[in-house]
This record gives structure tokens, sequence and C-alpha cells, in this order.
């Protein structure tokens, strides 16, 4: 049964080749990357986890076009670089769709190039700041819950007024996010001296809808995001 709390669909060309990566009950899941284009000349690079029952990981070669429906997933990951875990995100994928050669699905109105939508809790106080320059930002940690009691935990960042409204919720507040997945390079210092460059991902978000026990809700959405 679908998650309805939990879903992206994104549309791309395949970035990376198929690798194997775990296998559950006999069934086999792989892992590749795929890359999302944005309005501005900037993509994104999400990382895809994909049954094989779903696709015939033969039939798709890098740079193919597909469209994929599912959930962000997230698992922790030991780094022996920080020797610590990681939190890991990942596209689950449901189901894929080969979209026609040279077809770019920016130029399809009715498809939605990268389109997230969560239904969680806030696990951690969201954090408020503003940049040099001004700008509004707001982090926060949502815990999606599926099934067999368990949670995916997703970093969200919020901007402008999305920001200010996100900095005032607290702990345990359900909300509604819609948004799109990002990947965001930074670089990581270490008292050596090394720098290591990494990959964050997380939610942009677009719009925030704040659910309680009473009748009434409230929200903000903004397109600075």
């Amino acid at each position: 049964m679908e998650n309805i709390s939990n879903h992206i669909g994104v549309a791309g060309r395949v970035h990376s080749d198929f690798e194997f990566s775990h296998e559950v009950y006999g069934e086999g899941f792989y892992k590749f990357d795929v890359e999302i284009y944005r309005l501005s000349s900037v993509s994104d690079i999400l990382p895809v986890t994909i049954s094989e029952r779903i696709i015939d990981t033969s039939s798709i070669s890098i740079g193919a076009w597909i469209y994929i429906t599912g959930q962000i997933r997230s698992y922790n990951s030991y780094v022996e670089a920080d020797r610590r875990n990681r939190l890991v995100l990942t596209v689950f994928a449901r189901d894929v769709e080969l979209l026609e050669s040279g077809q770019d699905p920016l130029e399809k109105s009715e498809l939605n190039p990268n389109d997230v939508y969560l239904n969680g809790f806030i696990c951690k106080p969201p954090i408020y700041r503003t940049t040099p320059f001004g700008r509004e930002i707001a982090d926060i940690l949502l815990a999606v819950n599926r099934s067999y009691n368990k949670s995916d935990y997703i970093p969200c960042i919020a901007w402008g007024r999305n920001a200010r409204y996100a900095g005032k919720l607290v702990v345990g507040s359900n909300i509604k996010v819609w948004g799109r997945m990002q990947s965001r390079p930074y670089q990581k210092r270490f008292e050596s001296g090394e720098v290591l460059e990494k990959t964050a991902y997380e939610v942009s978000v677009s719009k925030i809808d704040y659910s309680s026990d009473s009748d009434s809700t409230d929200s903000t959405d903004s397109t600075d995001a």
C-alpha cells in the first residue's frame, strides 16, 4: 500500500550505471543516480534505489530519460572519515516510466520534473537564520511515518516567509510540506587541514501547511524556494 504521507516524482536523465545495493528476502535492489534539471542552469543529481522486480536494469543506459515515482527514504550509514553514522537519503522507486528519446520533461506542461509531498512531525527544533546577504533560511528535520513502525527522517530547508513561519514551530508539530528534493555540494574541513567534498540532500520547501487536532489550519507558501 502506497504511503500517501511520503511521495516524490522526478523526471530526468540516468546519470550513472546501475550498481547492486542489497537483497531483502531474495529480492535484489540496485542503486543509481538521476540528473534532474531545474529551470535555472543548475541540476540536481539524486540517488535512486530500485527493485529488480520493477525494471530490467540492462534495458536502461546512461542518458536515458525516465520518470520515477516513489518515496524519500532515509537510513544511517557509518562513514569512516567522520567516524560516525550519517543520515543518507535516497529516492525509493515504486514505479518507473521510460520517456521518449530526446524528450525533455520540462517541455511537458503536465509533468513536474521534481515534485515532493511530505506529511510528518518536526523532531528537532527548527533552526532559523539569515545569510550575510540577508536571506532568511530555516532548517527542519521531519519524521515521516511508514509501515512496520518505521520512520524516515528527512531534512527540509525553507526560505523567506516560509522560513519565518517554520522558525516558530515546535518539536512534535504535524506539518505538510510541498517542494522538491535537491542536492547541495559543500566542503567539510578537518582539524588536519584536509578538505573533503561532500553532497547534502534535502527537500527545498515551497509550501508549508500546519495540521493540529483542532479544525483550524494555517499555511504559507512562497515561490522564492
